[in-house]
């Protein structure tokens, strides 16, 4: 049994992990300021013998023993990042800090979950690891953007100088339950807008893809890469390489939840990537030929499931 903490456990990622690596076995540590964290995601674990919550900001520093840290603590939505931007700088960078500080002296193995952010607003299509990406380092986004790049800096630097043990993965936009409703993410504000009956919101004229992948998927290839050599390091792609435009989205999305919703455009905003598209071929080759196998759509019966369910409560 491994005693594995997750930073940023009590959120949308982070909440599924903690279920699946106490399914497998494992005691769990998991630490959120509930910053955009929710309790009532991690509620149902309270009661497990090997589950522990702690309230916690990783920006200051946290004492523990421990086989392996899982670093997700940020907020990872526009909506969150750009409310408190200081801080959402302040938690990659000082997060990392402190949470390498505690793998160095504890000897744990430590998982950064970056992300596709740090490609910006790519030129290279689809976008593999070794792009060093387009980012606007003084645009709206750059918080987050330039926060997870300065991590994933940290990350390399304490393995080259102290010997960390580390993995970086980049995260691809990823959604399923347990993302919030008005989190400002496309998939979530979509089919909020659809099971309300209102208008579905466009940015732009809908043509700019994105990826999705759907969270099981994700935390299949979070474990298998934690679980990888001492001598694969990453970053690698964690992303579905199937590519869906705004407005494919959103009429998959008006069927499935059999809305009379209409779709409106609306400007678009500064610094927004046209296309995102994961190259996962070094996931495959490395992650024992890891890839996606949620379809978008079943993915999206779920997530509309749990967003019934959720609002039918409010």
């Amino acid at each position: 049994m491994k005693r594995i903490l997750v930073t940023g456990g009590a959120g949308f990622v982070g909440s599924h992990l903690c279920e699946r690596l106490l399914h497998e076995g494992n005691e769990v540590i998991c630490m959120d300021n509930y910053f955009t964290g929710k309790k009532h995601k991690i509620l149902h674990l309270l009661n497990h013998p090997y589950f522990e919550m702690i309230r916690h900001d990783v920006t200051m520093p946290y004492f523990i023993e421990v086989d392996e840290i899982y670093n997700l603590a940020c907020p990872a939505s526009p909506v969150h990042y750009q409310y408190n931007p200081i801080k959402t700088v302040k938690t990659s960078v000082m997060g990392a800090i402190n949470m390498l500080g505690l793998a160095k002296r504890t000897k744990a193995k430590i998982l950064q979950a970056s992300t596709s952010e740090v490609y910006g607003d790519p030129v290279v299509h689809p976008q593999p690891e070794s792009y060093w990406g387009h980012v606007n380092p003084i645009g709206i986004r750059s918080c987050y953007d330039e926060g997870k790049r300065c991590a994933e800096s940290l990350f390399v630097n304490y393995h080259a100088q102290n010997n960390v043990r580390i993995k970086i993965i980049r995260i691809f936009n990823t959604y399923g339950p347990k993302m919030e409703p008005d989190d400002g993410r496309v998939v979530s504000n979509f089919i909020v807008q659809a099971l309300q009956g209102q208008d579905i919101t466009i940015f732009g004229d809908g043509k700019q893809t994105r990826s999705f992948q759907y969270v099981s998927d994700l935390v299949e290839g979070m474990i298998r890469m934690m679980n990888t050599g001492d001598d694969f390091t990453g970053p690698v792609n964690i992303g579905n390489p199937g590519e869906f435009t705004m407005l494919e989205l959103a009429k998959n999305i008006i069927d499935l939840t059999d809305s009379k919703s209409k779709i409106i455009h609306l400007p678009l905003p500064s610094d927004d990537p046209t296309q995102r598209q994961p190259d996962i071929t070094l996931a495959k080759e490395k992650l024992n030929g890891w890839e996606p196998i949620v379809p978008l759509r079943e993915g999206l019966i779920k997530t509309i499931d749990y967003f019934e369910n959720l609002l039918s409560e409010k």
